[in-house]
């Protein structure tokens, strides 16, 4: 945003619009390309750069007051911007999470179903070769589903500290 802030100002004199215009493509450009696991850092990292971006074109005289007065004058000015890119980049990424977050789910699915239509050829298979007296190459034995598997007891965990059980001598 700073390179592109100051080739505004080269090139058309500082014009805020076109900065607004080059932050919101930039904001959604940032959206799509961020990575996956990186999601919910685009619609923070987005107002940042419009921030960075925008000393160049925010005019403002007289030393280092004057420009910080231009700064905060652009950034109240031009928040319509900030909003909309920051309102672009968090719709993009919703949208992008919520197809994540749906593949993810639907491969869970595929995965379990799959599973199942193992376990239902191994036992297939074991039906087929004599009612279970004898090994079909490749398959494991049935286990019990989770919800009916016996739970052994477990053994107490050991004290952190091991007791004093000889007095203490002065």
């Amino acid at each position: 945003m700073f390179a592109l802030a100051c080739l505004d100002q080269l090139l058309f004199g500082g014009s805020p619009a076109l900065y607004g215009v080059l932050f919101l493509l930039v904001s959604a450009l940032t959206a799509v390309w961020v990575r996956s696991g990186d999601l919910t850092s685009a619609p923070v990292v987005v107002p940042i750069a419009f921030a960075a971006g925008l000393p160049p074109i925010a005019g403002g005289e007289g030393g280092l007051g004057g420009h910080l007065m231009g700064l905060i004058t652009a950034l109240a000015v031009e928040a319509g911007w900030l909003y909309g890119g920051t309102l672009v980049a968090g719709l993009i990424v919703t949208v992008r999470k919520v197809r994540l977050m749906a593949r993810r789910a639907a491969e869970r699915e595929w995965e379990r179903e799959s599973v199942k239509d193992r376990g239902r050829d191994r036992e297939r298979a074991v039906r087929e070769r004599g009612q279970g007296q004898g090994r079909v190459p490749g398959a494991q034995a049935a286990r019990p589903p989770h919800d009916r598997r016996t739970v052994r007891p477990r053994s107490p965990r050991p004290s952190a500290q091991p007791r004093r059980t000889v007095p203490r001598s002065s």
